[in-house]
């Protein structure tokens, strides 16, 4: 079942997306008077799902599950039909407009994934408001798994800057890390401010690691799983754990370390247990025994128990302004993204995500918010990519219509084909790297 949700999820998104930013495409090309002879939802080599022509347009869904297209009249598209190319220019064609128009068609599929990455971030704004928690509020810190700790971090650090810029909510803290130029992270640890230095070699291994850092906090019983040793030795939820086998553990953290290491033994866990009626809190000693793979069979309550969670409720007019502001955000650590897979010296490239990898960022539980949310961001992805100057894309087109607006000078059609074809090629190559890396994660998680 939870298969299926991530499926539906990702089939919703992405379908969404590809309809919305073919639709760029075709308002622009209908507004200007352009012929659009097909508008399809994943490709159709050889037959169609499904297909209506309705006016001059066929409208239909392919039987490959991957993008979609507009096929617009007297253009070298993907589609690579030159035979039309070589008739002569018709009124209603691509090819007969002129360039500002053609620019504002090859721009449309861009410009309708950013008004809806606006609306899906003004509208949640506005829904669901802003909670997060702020980084000054983190007073316990941070863990770290073994990359944080090789590179120099220890649990309990409080990140306070990252490059002399203060980071004021505690969720951007990974990505101002891994998207800074120098990252220079200022730490407070034990009372004193020092710096550590993240260099460029651990940026591969950084974009692949989820569980890099995550929040520090005491350890409250929230549930004791049901026929585990926890269970058999008394505990219950609401129990606060202070020590184990005498040795003071004031965090989840340290419980998951020391008892991990500990798998098939029993240790004696020290809790105090608060009595709901009179409040007189109670210390005990209880031997727990502990699973062959290391586990007690508690889960912890989250960090949001001891530390405030902030909330910016917006109005519908002030909603407005806030949803301008995250696609902004959006879009600048997107580029900032970018920039590291383009760069040779830190590997990012080995990190590219294909199909298998942004499907597996869907969770496992529907949850319209956390959608929306997705879908938001992959919109982003979707534009800033498709503005790459590649041939194949529609960033390809538009430095070829915005040669010809400064040159006054038309590229060859000839030269037009080479350049789609190669762009194609790859884009091609792309995708199949990326799905490699996909399927290689699968093997070594």
């Amino acid at each position: 079942m939870e298969v299926l949700i991530k499926i539906g999820q990702f089939v919703l998104s992405f379908s969404l997306l590809v309809i919305i930013h073919e639709f760029g495409h075709y308002i622009f090309a209908r507004m200007f008077g352009i012929r659009v002879e097909k508008f399809y939802l994943f490709f159709n080599p050889g037959f169609s799902l499904f297909k209506k022509k309705i006016g001059d347009t066929e409208y239909g869904i392919g039987w490959v599950p991957f993008g979609g297209y507009v096929k617009i009249a007297g253009m070298i598209d993907e589609s690579m039909d030159t035979e039309q190319m070589k008739q002569p220019p018709k009124p209603d064609e691509f090819r007969s407009k002129p360039a500002w128009q053609r620019l504002l068609v090859m721009l449309g599929g861009v410009i309708m994934n950013v008004v809806l990455a606006l609306l899906i971030f003004t509208g949640m704004s506005w829904k669901y408001g802003e909670q997060y928690i702020a980084n000054e509020d983190l007073v316990y810190g941070w863990t770290f798994n073994e990359l944080g700790h090789e590179i120099g971090f220890l649990d309990g650090d409080r990140i306070l800057a990252v490059d002399g810029k203060p980071i004021d909510r505690a969720g951007l803290v990974f990505q101002e890390l891994l998207l800074a130029g120098n990252r220079e992270v200022r730490v407070v640890r034990d009372g004193r401010e020092l710096t550590v230095t993240v260099g460029d070699e651990f940026v591969p291994r950084l974009l692949n690691s989820p569980d890099f850092m995550d929040y520090r906090m005491p350890f409250v019983v929230a549930r004791v799983a049901e026929g585990s040793g926890a269970e058999r030795a008394g505990i219950i939820p609401g129990d606060s754990l202070v020590a184990a086998d005498s040795i003071p553990l004031a965090y989840f953290d340290e419980y998951l370390s020391y008892v991990g290491q500990r798998g098939g033994g029993t240790v004696d866990i020290t809790l105090y247990r608060t009595d709901s009626q009179s409040g007189s809190r109670t210390e005990m000693t209880l031997p727990v025994e502990i699973s062959g793979d290391g586990k007690m069979g508690l889960v912890p309550y989250y960090v949001t128990r001891f530390v405030p969670v902030q909330t910016h409720k917006y109005s519908l007019v002030s909603s407005i302004p806030a949803g301008f502001r995250m696609t902004g955000r959006q879009i600048n650590g997107y580029i900032k993204q970018l920039k590291l897979i383009f760069s040779p010296k830190t590997e990012a490239y080995k990190s590219l995500r294909g199909p298998l990898g942004i499907y597996d960022i869907f969770p496992k539980a529907w949850d319209w918010s956390v959608f929306w949310t997705l879908t938001g961001f992959l919109s982003i992805v979707l534009a800033v990519m498709n503005i790459l100057p590649i041939p194949g894309l529609d960033g390809g087109h538009t430095v070829f219509v915005l040669y010809e607006m400064v040159t006054g000078r038309k590229p060859g059609e000839k030269f037009m084909e080479y350049a789609q074809l190669a762009g194609l090629l790859l884009l091609f190559g792309i995708i199949i790297y990326a799905t490699g890396n996909d399927i290689l994660r699968l093997f070594t998680r």
